[in-house]
């Protein structure tokens, strides 16, 4: 994943020759992983090195071992990114959902807060738990029970967390007005 983030006015430039030892060794290990950039909410929150260890850490986990595909992560990702409305978010995990199988019309009824027409019964699954959870603040008994039947219990808790760090993120990007590409048309309307 790479990008060409533009820090917002909210943030001040990284600078790596004014860097503290703590926010050297979190960048050494962010670069040297799987995403092998400060992009995204990592050059706000590099301002605070322990914030940005634990977060590093929960999101290659919540990215990349939840039990679910990338094709279902990256839904509830951009389901997350409408949710929030999150430039950024939206920006930067629109082509890898797409690269991963979510459908552009999938995508794109997202994009316009529609329930998309889901051919898929698990990316119907993944989206009603993501809106029940976000719209209500709870997963009714029904839902939860198909998510464990299809998906086991540790997946199903891993998938909260998933969510739960994603709107993290949303967050962090919203609130430092983070863009994934300055010049990019924005997905939602500001």
């Amino acid at each position: 994943m790479t990008t060409n983030e533009t820090p917002a006015a909210r943030l001040p430039a990284f600078d790596r020759a004014a860097a503290s030892s703590e926010q050297l060794a979190v960048l050494d290990e962010i670069l040297s992983g799987p995403r092998g950039n400060l992009a995204g909410p990592f050059l706000a929150w590099i301002a605070s090195p322990e914030l940005a260890q634990h977060a590093q850490r929960l999101g290659a986990f919540c990215r990349y071992q939840t039990g679910l595909s990338l094709r279902l992560s990256e839904l509830a990702i951009l389901v997350t990114a409408a949710q929030w409305r999150a430039q950024a978010e939206w920006q930067i995990h629109y082509p890898i959902a797409i690269a991963a199988g979510v459908s552009v019309s999938v995508a794109e009824a997202l994009l316009e807060g529609q329930r998309p027409d889901f051919t898929d019964t698990d990316e119907a699954l993944i989206y009603d738990f993501a809106t029940e959870l976000y719209d209500t603040k709870r997963v009714s008994g029904a839902t939860f029970a198909k998510a464990e039947q299809r998906f086991g219990h540790e997946t199903t808790v891993n998938l909260v967390g998933l969510l739960g760090y994603y709107a993290l993120v949303a967050m962090t990007l919203n609130v430092f007005e983070m863009r994934a590409d300055g010049d990019a048309p924005l997905p939602f309307a500001e």
